[in-house]
């Protein structure tokens, strides 16, 4: 029997925790009150430069981003600064993370979110604390060099600062965080019988940068109040180009090139404060932000012969907003916690779009309909919470409430339409032991749309074109999902959580029309699937500072095909992913090393009139080396990609829809190569 590689990894490494005896890690945290307490004691061997990198090595403890699509809503993700999430969406807080200092962190705790009072929390929570003494700062810069295809990249790097005045805490950054990609390789086209068709070679690159700067004020001496002000401006620049050759039997041979160009900027302004107000605290927060961005598609084809040469162009102007006002109030009585949220936000989408076919060497527009028109959401919500310990080692927290939102769509034959959703969650922790917490959690949600899935749109590159749907509604999710996580023995820290997922209106690629097709709603869909999280700490094996930390999930989904009728996994959708990172870090010693290797596996993205698989891999992996206190500086090298992860699509495009006969298949296999990259990180 062949195994895949996620099940080659999942089998080496459930072998290898098998086997360990049991012994003491390198570090061990402070249990109090529940809580696992981390210091940057705890973390020396690994020399971090902020409180990021003291994160990432927290044993079995992987960072979950905030997820605030909808609005600021309820806290999402499992890292809080100071017992507070970030009022921000675009100023992230792993941007904030890397931007503290390891001076700054007086500790780390990890604790079950359910038993915080922030409302939304489940599963293990992260709370870094932070105190600024005095000015401190973290610079860093990451070169990049690639032997095939790609130009160096030199302009990866991140300065930041942080410290206090008066009364005032701050953290300030300036950082661009760039990335240069390409590949090259052959494509074969066959028809129906498996007879070639056509040849392609290919060879593409892109750059893509957005400098920014960004802030995080916090207010204190305020008596029993604090205030917080994020900020932050980012400039967008994106270039793509592409050439390539076909030929084949009874063919003209031809050349084409694509070339796409981005350029906008996006800012966001967030505030937050809170304050004493009778029997409790209330608090206020504030949010607007924007994006302006002008992108371009130009696709020309040159012919070897008399023939005249092809081309189109796709133009599109598109400007988001977004503006969002809430307000929190919590209240402690009779033994438990009450919290009453409410918050109104704004959506729009200004979106102008064009399409130009070449006529005689110049571009002529062309007929676009439903490309051009404005999309707005108006969104109150309301919910009421309760927390409460129900025995020493059980906690109960419940959300209730729902929301109201009107979607407007003018012009692209818009409408408007009205909604009211009911939302919730009802989550238990329960600490098992000093060393196991486990939690259970029922959640109904309601999903975002993507503004531009209402209009008109078109992929030159890949030849599929998207008709306007002015009829989408949001998705409802029904998210049933438990969480345990404890020690074995003394050898490391094992998680696991399993969940179960009801998505209602699930937003897929349906018919429009006689022979159009767009996102749009189909009635319901499944998700469910495992997720396992290991650290494994190696000194008794007579490793000195060898470390382990693996991941796995497995998912899978069902939904039923709005085409055909059967049922088939959602478009797209995670269905395998492993990974496993070794460390070595011997105590006394400035020298470190480390691999990293994962796997990544999708089900297929299926469209009305195509369908197939884009991936990259089948394994990536990176080794490197690194070098503490050279000058005062951590310099890491970094081989990438050394197990030759290659670009793949595989696709079936038909003549018509997918029940019409096959028109052509399409076999992608295009180089990647090696990556050096350079790290050179230091503090000030």
């Amino acid at each position: 029997m062949k195994l895949t590689p996620i099940a080659t990894l999942g089998c080496a490494l459930a072998v290898l925790s098998l086997s360990m005896p049991t012994f003491a890690g390198d570090a061990e945290a402070t249990m109090t009150d529940g809580r696992r307490i981390y210091v940057a004691a705890d973390f020396e061997r690994y020399a971090p430069r902020t409180a990021l990198e003291m994160l990432q090595q927290v044993p079995g403890f992987v960072i979950r981003e905030q997820a605030q699509e909808r609005g600021l809503g309820q806290a999402t993700g499992n890292v809080l600064i100071n017992g507070q999430r970030m009022s921000g969406k675009s100023n992230e807080v792993i941007g904030e993370l890397g931007r503290i200092p390891v001076q700054n962190v007086v500790r780390i705790e990890v604790v079950d979110g359910s038993t915080l009072d922030v409302s939304g929390l489940s599963g293990l929570v992260a709370n870094v604390i932070v105190k600024a003494e005095r000015i401190n700062g973290t610079y860093v810069w990451r070169p990049e060099f690639r032997p095939y295809n790609t130009d160096p990249r030199f302009s990866n790097f991140e300065v930041s600062a942080g410290g206090h005045t008066g009364r005032v805490e701050y953290s300030l950054g300036l950082d661009n965080r760039s990335s240069h990609g390409g590949a090259d390789g052959p494509a074969v086209i066959r028809n129906a019988q498996g007879d070639v068709i056509e040849y392609r070679h290919d060879q593409w690159k892109s750059r893509f940068n957005q400098p920014r700067v960004s802030g995080r004020f916090v207010i204190n001496d305020l008596g029993d109040s604090v205030a917080n002000i994020n900020i932050l401006y980012r400039q967008i620049s994106e270039y793509f180009a592409e050439d390539g050759t076909r030929s084949g039997p009874g063919l003209d041979d031809r050349r084409r090139e694509l070339r796409g160009n981005a350029d906008g900027y996006n800012y966001e302004l967030g505030a937050d404060y809170e304050f004493a107000w009778g029997l409790g605290r209330m608090k206020f927060i504030g949010l607007t932000r924007a994006m302006d961005v002008d992108f371009s598609d130009e696709l020309q084809g040159f012919h070897a012969d008399d023939h005249a040469n092809s081309g189109s162009r796709f133009d599109r102007t598109s400007k988001e907003s977004e503006h969002i006002l809430r307000a929190e109030y919590r209240l402690v009585q009779e033994g438990g916690e009450w919290q009453f949220s409410s918050e109104a936000a704004f959506n729009q989408l200004d979106n102008t779009a064009s399409l130009f076919e070449l006529q005689d060497g110049q571009f002529q527009p062309i007929q676009f309909s439903g490309a051009t028109a404005i999309v707005e959401e108006k969104r109150m919500e309301i919910m009421v919470g309760y927390n409460r310990q129900l025995r020493d080692n059980l906690t109960l927290q419940v959300n209730a409430g729902g929301e109201y939102s009107r979607l407007e769509q003018v012009g692209a034959d818009g409408m408007t339409r009205h909604f009211r959703r009911p939302k919730g969650t009802i989550s238990l922790a329960w600490q098992l032991s000093a060393d196991t917490d486990a939690n259970l959690r029922l959640q109904r949600r309601v999903g975002q749309l993507n503004f531009y899935d209402f209009l008109a749109n078109v992929n030159l590159n890949d030849d599929v074109r998207n008709s306007a749907n002015p009829n989408l509604k949001p998705p409802q999710l029904w998210e049933l999902e438990s969480e345990m996580s404890t020690k074995i023995g003394q050898i490391g820290t094992t998680t696991l959580r399993a969940y179960v997922h009801r998505i209602d209106d699930i937003v897929d690629i349906i018919p429009i029309g006689d022979d159009g097709e767009s996102p749009g709603n189909i009635d319901h869909a499944w998700r469910y699937g495992v997720e396992w999280k290991n650290t494994f700490e190696l000194a008794k094996l007579g490793w000195e500072g060898g470390r382990i930390d693996t991941r796995f999930i497995w998912q899978d989904s069902r939904v039923e095909d709005p085409l055909t009728g059967e049922t088939r996994a959602i478009s797209r959708s995670l269905e395998n992913f492993a990974s496993i990172t070794l460390r070595s870090d011997r105590s006394g010693s400035d020298w470190a090393w480390g691999m990293n290797a994962s796997y990544e596996y999708e089900a297929r993205n299926v469209r009305l009139t195509e369908q197939g698989r884009f991936w990259e891999g089948p394994v990536w992996a990176n080794a490197y080396i690194e070098k503490r206190s050279l000058f005062g500086h951590t310099i890491r090298a970094t081989i990438g990609n050394v197990l030759g992860a290659r670009s793949m699509w595989d696709r079936t495009v038909y003549d018509g829809r997918r029940t019409d006969s096959i028109a052509f298949v399409e076999e992608r296999d295009r180089r990647i190569g090696p990556i050096f990259s350079l790290s050179i990180q230091g503090t000030f």
